[in-house]
């Protein structure tokens, strides 16, 4: 069987609040994204988070897309690039490097095909794929909560930190932050008495995409971020 899948991203302003997103159907489709970032970028995070939503199924892949960037830099230039040490003929760093560098991980054994579609000219798929990512770039804008999605049937949740952008130049969507951590208790300048009689307040910083994360779980628990995190200790 094939799939068949859209993929598309928007940012608003290009580079500013930038929202990513693939669509199969409506019971099965992802979206995210970043406080910051470019529309390549976010064209280019709308395809990797498909393969992975898709590593677990035996399935031809069609991916749906409307960036000529995103077609050309998987099916014709990325395997020069990589033969370079992922530069360009000119020498030159290639631009979003650490998302092109997990999309050919994850390329590896898969079956796939990409078909190029016009944009916004009522392509059913891309229609739907684009007004979601639209809505994440539209709700970082706003500070309004991400609408992620269900993701795919049977997908494997990502590790905390699987989708943060090491080492990236300023322009892409990166965070310093560090990645969220289960630290011991000494860490935190606590009395030698943990015993519990006592509420310490501790402050983790996360990246715009840890923190849809961690929002996600929250609400396939059913309880808010912190109880969330609390659960972990």
């Amino acid at each position: 069987m094939t799939i068949t899948a859209s993929a598309d991203g928007s940012a608003l302003g290009n580079p500013g609040p930038a929202g990513w997103a693939w669509y199969v159907d409506d019971e099965r489709w992802g979206a995210g994204g970043w406080k910051h970032a470019t529309n390549n970028q976010a064209e280019l995070k709308a395809v990797l988070e498909l393969f992975r939503a898709t590593a677990h199924v035996d399935d031809d892949l069609l991916v749906l897309c409307d960036s000529q960037y995103v077609i050309n830099a998987v099916t014709k230039w990325m395997r020069g690039w990589k033969a370079k040490g992922w530069r360009k003929s000119d020498g030159k760093p290639v631009l979003n490097i650490d998302l092109l560098k997990e999309l050919d991980e994850v390329l590896v054994g898969r079956r796939y095909k990409f078909e190029w579609v016009k944009g916004h000219i009522g392509h059913e798929l891309n229609e739907a794929a684009d007004t979601r990512a639209r809505a994440v770039a539209e709700a970082f804008q706003r500070g309004r909560e991400i609408p992620s999605g269900p993701g795919f049937p049977g997908a494997v949740t990502p590790s905390p930190d699987s989708d943060a952008v090491a080492n990236a130049p300023a322009n892409e969507p990166s965070d310093s932050s560090p990645a969220p951590q289960i630290l011991e208790p000494s860490l935190f300048d606590l009395d030698d008495d943990i015993s519990g009689t006592e509420w310490h307040t501790i402050t983790l910083s996360l990246s715009a995409a840890e923190n849809i994360r961690l929002q996600e779980r929250a609400r396939q628990k059913g309880v808010s971020a912190e109880d969330f995190l609390r659960a972990l200790i």
